[in-house]
């Protein structure tokens, strides 16, 4: 096992690792910009390292001084959590030829799978369904009006090297195709700096449902479930849950099957998420791959019982994993709501500023990773995901009714928050039928 482990994130993703590795026995050292000094859950760490000024540029995304501070802090491993340089090959290279490992795949894994045109050829050579579109990048418009002409509108322009919706544009008419395809590029060459895009069919409608997984440095690749994430504002997720609503078992159990294929084939090893996009007949594709752990994790972890964070440093330090794909259960169901600071009823405009009541709701089944507190000062130059509270019942209906009874209790003053939004969305009979699809909350709630 390793010797300390020196968390690179912030906010409640640092605070689950911190408790991780106390658990473990494992020390740890924390860095943290001048803006996050004296946050509450540096106190978990044993060692501490300031590394720059509040921008991320110049702090969690300086991968030179997180290193320094791995030296400094005698640690043999850092953990980068989910954002900032958690999917970043180069960093991981930097970490591993600096004798720190990296706690996530290897970076022949993540350049593969982080590129999404790579990433959709590995899934055709693997025969894991995919949406048709482009084999690769496409290169001028010419290229790509043939292409739209053959598998027919609307289509759907993306990113290579993105997420989060960025570099994303939607064609429904011929004519608008050359200026998605330039917006398309401007904004990936700003958010990802790679021009590259790639085009497939837009599918109109649809669910989208993620497999987790854990594979091993020793070959074992194992599936823990899925979960469903379409209830999502502008391609953010803002509602998990599992099992998913909208599918049947023998759907549930072709997307097992599919994900774990794929990430064989690319000889990926920690933990992962193979994501799927589902049209209106049923029918899943695969659609990218994020080669880290996710906000959702705690969803799975509540229907399994298993620790993703320990997970992740066990695979890492080299141990197999002591569990078989038949030795996980899955226990009734767990529904996920992200609480941000943001005001729903007003274009979701971010509320930065101090808490002075944080007053959050308990009982049976109910999990809140946060690291706020009355008297925590939320800032404008990071995510506004205050936290993320997770309840787990026998039956979804069950669930959802406890998720009502916590909003209703959260209590969060005077930071505008996206409670509200959610206790609505809870009420509407398609959610509570399971009958939505991820344009679902644009529709009926903005």
């Amino acid at each position: 096992m390793f010797k300390r482990i020196l968390v690179a994130n912030r906010g409640e993703i640092a605070l689950r690792i911190l408790r991780a590795c106390r658990e473990m026995g494992v020390p740890t050292a924390c860095v943290f910009s001048e803006e996050d000094r004296g946050a509450a859950y540096l106190d978990l760490a044993d060692r501490v390292y300031c590394i720059g000024s509040a921008a991320p540029s110049d702090s969690y995304l300086r991968s030179d001084r997180i290193i320094a501070a791995a030296e400094l802090a005698g640690a043999d491993a850092i953990h980068p959590g989910y954002g900032f340089l958690a999917e970043n090959a180069q960093f991981a290279d930097k970490c591993r030829t600096s004798r720190v490992e990296f706690i996530g795949p290897s970076s022949e894994a993540m350049r593969l799978l982080g590129n999404k045109s790579a990433a959709r050829d590995l899934a055709k050579k693997s025969r894991v369904p995919i949406v048709p579109g482009s084999d690769g990048p496409v290169e001028d418009d010419e290229t790509a009006r043939k292409l739209m002409r053959k598998i027919g509108l609307p289509v759907i322009v993306k990113a290579s090297a993105g997420g989060g919706g960025r570099g994303m544009r939607v064609v429904r008419e011929a004519g608008d195709l050359s200026n998605a395809l330039t917006q398309a590029r401007q904004e990936a060459q700003a958010a990802f700096g790679d021009a590259a895009v790639y085009i497939e069919k837009f599918i109109d409608k649809p669910r989208h449902v993620e497999v987790q997984i854990i594979g091993d440095t020793h070959g074992k690749v194992l599936h823990l479930f899925e979960r469903d994430c379409t209830t999502q504002r502008r391609h953010q997720k803002l509602i998990e849950e599992t099992p998913s609503p909208g599918i049947d078992d023998k759907t549930r159990a072709s997307l097992f099957k599919w994900a774990t294929k794929l990430v064989r084939a690319a000889k990926y090893h920690n933990a992962g998420t193979v994501e799927f996009i589902g049209d209106e007949k049923g029918h899943f594709y695969f659609m990218e791959m994020n080669a880290r752990i996710q906000v959702e994790h705690p969803v799975t972890e509540e229907i399994t019982g298993l620790d993703l964070i320990r997970a992740q440093i066990t695979v890492a330090a080299g141990e197999p994993l002591p569990f078989t794909q038949k030795a996980i259960r899955r226990n009734g169901c767990a529904i996920e709501v992200r609480i941000n600071a943001e005001d729903p009823d007003n274009k979701f405009r971010p509320c930065a500023g101090t808490i002075e009541v944080f007053r959050p709701p308990g009982g049976l089944g109910v999990r809140i990773d946060t690291h706020a507190h009355a008297g925590y000062r939320i800032s404008p130059r990071y995510d506004s995901m205050i936290g993320k509270l997770i309840v787990h019942r026998a039956t979804r209906l069950e669930a959802i009714a406890s998720m009502r009874r916590c909003l209703s209790e959260f209590v969060i003053s005077p930071t505008k928050t996206t409670i509200p939004l959610y206790l609505r969305i809870l009420d509407h009979p398609d959610f509570l039928r399971g009958q939505i699809d991820t344009g679902f909350v644009d529709r009926m709630f903005i």
